[in-house]
């Protein structure tokens, strides 16, 4: 019999696995009892409503710290006697931040974000490999009363009216009990944050069904207890000692989720490796948060048992000088989107400091990529979605930075019945639907077309070298290839060797850029010094007319205006103090009227234009401005823009004057002459490539540069172009195949035949397998360590360059193929 509730709630809070729970369970009749176990939500059907949230761990434990972000901030708001779902409440999250917290400028400090951290607690307890969670937040708090349309409610909606807290479905909670052991345990405590009743509690389960039910029911259900028809509670008196870092429980919320189900990459040490993968899903949150390893009996050597967390962005920040090599953004307002998104990009450098191109792709992704998310998409500092690396190479097409790019698209501030629809209720993944299709459109659109197409080539530049030496080699093998009918059409149909041909026959390879000087450019002018702030703000596109400034653009097309400025590239996107470019229409002047004061004109910006802000570069601001179909031919608007500074705004006004639409014929249509099917002229290049050379021949240090990484155990690397077209295929001529191979030739021609053999092989194998797996349309996966996530799809190229490393080219060579190249061999 349970004589105190207050010695069953520390009995509870001090089991540290499922297992010693149901001991107690078992250990008190009441607890055994059915009838003081409850159904979650009042609903015995609720079992389809928790099991269907997050697919993971770690997300589900995301939702609880997002709802402990919520409860703080509604504490401080009724702190102020506003009643939350009021007028009188802020309206968005960052606003309740600054209203309630201005010193969160401060946070990005290492003592203060410390001291604010410790109001969320997520400390680990128990076994070293399946560890339970102990949540505590400084929140508003539930009296025990409330406990069932609070803590134990579901699809409520009991946020929805709230504008500044993230939640909003009254589902999000109860994710994690999914992955509570196989018991689902989980453990609520409360205290009201005026420290007024009791503190109440319980516990949460799966409930266990007996023979009986088996036989009647489908589906189980998740239940809570009550005691005497209550919510468990108990007289506190001072404050509790439940583990937290220099922090004593006075009021708020706990909770404790047992034998938690982490990911493998995320058991262990809670405070490097859970913490790194919150990050991700958190790639901006309103409040820190910190993170306790309280196992150290466990990990007796681990020198930061404590360790606060502040989201993806800021960790990217702190390690910028070592990781990143660019970053910018862009700030798009498009009608199709209904509203305003932000895009960042982050470009990893291709080879760190004291680190090869493969140790350096390692780091990258055990630092930032640990739930491969490459282009994420948030909601106030929340990943919500988010896509892996085939949209960089299928989508943007820029392959070659599938590995070192990070893509975080902010769509706060998109209409919110046009979110509503690109996410699903639980906030870990997108929905397939029109409009996320159409984001996924704008958003590679954009980066298409932005500064990250100028990086991609430059990474690409230091891939193009001279082969003319193996042309004459690739020829030769095409020519005396026996080849039906059937492959040739597969090979024309997969590489598009037409296209790739100027209609002579000739590689298209001279129009290429050049590859990237090591030597002196020369002097073009002073060097760009950067400033924090602003001195200085002018445009630079237009034309001065009849005393004003204009600048023209075609209705419906687009028009880049540029601005001139000294202000750091980074003035947008730094987490401290970041300044804004600001757009506003001043005046309106239609064709058939004169002035700008007639009713009914438009006065907001997106009521105009679609536009796309950038972030500097270089002392260059871009905005692209596209002239909506709303407004006509002759119209003339009036338009303002700010770049912010603290000693006052920079201004600059001009009037933008819509034009023709531009024709749809007066782009040049292009001829292509008939080209024989079996001219196999547009065959991808063979570029071999060696360890060091002194006659310019490509090496390991170029293709490092580009983040292709090559050593004595790489065979051979295929370059897949934007169009997913086999470009390029790089052949280690120092590879430890070819080097074993050639020691058992003897003389110069044996030697000779050997590479020959060596090169036709990998050559023409990769270009086959590459080809019908292309044509076939095949998809590649391979299992990822966590149970709970999806396998990973592989792109063609690494699954042939790993196949090549992996025995393959051994087979080949000592495999009699001489029908293949006996003609090299006369």
């Amino acid at each position: 019999m349970i004589t105190s509730r207050k010695n069953l709630f520390w009995k509870l809070f001090n089991a540290s696995r499922e297992e010693e729970v149901t001991e107690i369970i078992e250990a008190y009749p009441e607890l055994s009892d059915s009838e003081n176990w409850y159904p979650y939500g009042d609903n015995e059907s609720n079992f389809g409503v928790v099991e269907n949230q997050q697919a993971a761990p770690v997300p589900a434990l995301v939702e609880k710290i997002t709802n402990s972000i919520d409860a703080i901030l509604m504490k401080e708001c009724q702190k102020w006697g506003v009643d939350p779902s009021s007028d009188e409440a802020p309206n968005s999250i960052a606003e309740a931040v600054e209203q309630y917290f201005p010193e969160n400028n401060n946070w990005d400090l290492p003592k203060t974000r410390a001291e604010q951290a410790k109001d969320i607690q997520i400390v680990a307890d128990g076994l070293k490999y399946t560890p339970s969670l102990v949540i505590y937040d400084n929140g508003e708090g539930q009296h025990p009363e409330d406990f069932e349309k609070t803590f134990l409610s579901l699809l409520r909606g009991n946020k929805n009216e709230i504008h500044f807290v993230q939640g909003k479905y009254n589902m999000g909670g109860s994710g994690a009990l999914v992955f509570c052991g196989d018991k689902r345990y989980q453990l609520i405590g409360s205290r009201r944050y005026d420290e007024t009743g009791d503190f109440g509690f319980t516990l949460l389960r799966q409930h266990p069904l007996s023979e009986e039910e088996r036989k009647r029911k489908k589906n189980t259900w998740y239940e809570y207890l009550k005691l005497d028809g209550d919510i468990p509670s108990f007289p506190m008196e001072g404050s509790m000692n439940l583990g937290l870092y220099e922090r004593e429980f006075t009021t708020g919320s706990v909770l404790k989720l047992y034998s938690y189900n982490l990911p493998s990459g995320a058991k262990s040490i809670i405070t490097r490796d859970l913490n790194r993968h919150l990050n991700e899903f958190l790639f901006e949150p309103a409040l820190p948060v910190y993170t306790i390893e309280g196992r150290r009996e466990k990990y007796p050597h681990d020198k930061n048992p404590q360790r606060d967390l502040y989201g993806l962005k800021r960790r990217l920040e702190k390690q910028e000088d070592k990781y990143i090599d660019e970053k910018f953004s862009l700030t798009c307002s498009k009608e199709e989107i209904g509203g305003e998104i932000k895009i960042t990009c982050y470009v990893f450098k291709a080879r760190m400091e004291g680190k090869n191109v493969k140790e350096t792709k390692q780091a990258i992704r055990d630092e930032f990529f640990q739930n491969n998310m490459r282009a994420v998409f948030s909601v106030n500092g929340q990943v919500h979605g988010h896509y892996t690396k085939e949209f960089i190479s299928r989508s943007l097409k820029f392959g070659l930075l599938k590995n070192y790019l990070l893509i975080h698209v902010d769509v706060t501030d998109l209409d919110v019945e046009f979110r509503n629809e690109l996410f699903m209720a639980s906030r870990d993944r997108l929905k397939k639907g029109d409009e996320s299709s159409t984001l996924r459109d704008v958003v590679a659109k954009e980066l298409r077309r932005s500064r990250l197409k100028e990086i991609y080539k430059r990474r690409k530049s230091s891939m193009n070298v001279e082969s003319e030496s193996t042309e004459d080699l690739v020829k030769q093998f095409a020519e005396n290839l026996p080849m039906d009918e059937d492959m040739t059409k597969l090979l024309n149909q997969t590489l598009e060797l037409d296209r790739r041909t100027d209609g002579k026959g000739e590689n298209r390879k001279a129009s290429e850029p050049e590859r990237k000087s090591t030597g002196d450019d020369g002097d073009d002018g002073p060097a760009f010094d950067p400033q924090r702030y602003p001195s200085f703000f002018d445009l630079r596109s237009g034309q001065d007319v009849d005393g004003r400034r204009v600048v023209k653009t075609p209705l419906g097309g687009h028009r880049t205006v540029k601005f001139e400025t000294d202000v750091e590239d980074k003035y947008f996107d730094r987490t401290p103090d970041p300044g804004e470019l600001k757009l506003s229409i001043l005046d309106y002047s239609p064709n058939e009227t004169e002035g700008g004061d007639a009713p009914g004109y438009p006065d907001r910006v997106d009521d105009v234009f679609d536009v796309v802000k950038s972030s500097p570069n270089a002392g260059s601001i871009q905005v692209r401005m596209r002239a909506k179909d709303e407004v006509n031919v002759g119209d003339s608007i009036q338009t303002k823009v700010s770049l912010t500074a603290p000693g006052g705004d920079f201004e600059e006004i001009f009037w933008v004057k819509i034009g023709k639409p531009r024709s749809s014929n007066g782009q040049k249509n292009r001829e292509k002459e008939e080209s024989d099917t079996n001219d196999l002229a547009g065959l991808p290049e063979l570029v071999p490539v060696f360890k060091s050379s002194d006659d310019g021949e490509m090496t390991w240090d170029d293709l490092e540069e580009a983040g292709v990484g090559m050593n004595h155990g790489t065979v051979m690397h295929p370059h897949v172009e934007e169009e997913e077209t086999l470009e390029r295929v790089f052949i280690n001529m120092d590879s430890r195949v070819l080097l074993d191979y050639k020691s058992d030739q003897s003389g110069e021609e044996g030697i000779q035949i050997a590479e020959n053999r060596y090169l036709s092989s990998v050559y023409f194998h990769t270009l086959f397998l590459y080809t019908i797996t292309k044509n076939r349309g095949y998809q590649l996966q391979r299992p990822t360590e966590s149970e709970y996530s999806e396998p990973e799809e592989v792109e063609l190229e690494e699954y042939l360059t790993d196949l090549f490393d992996s025995h393959y080219s051994e087979f080949l060579l000592n495999f009699e193929t001489n029908d293949l190249i006996e003609t090299l061999e006369e």
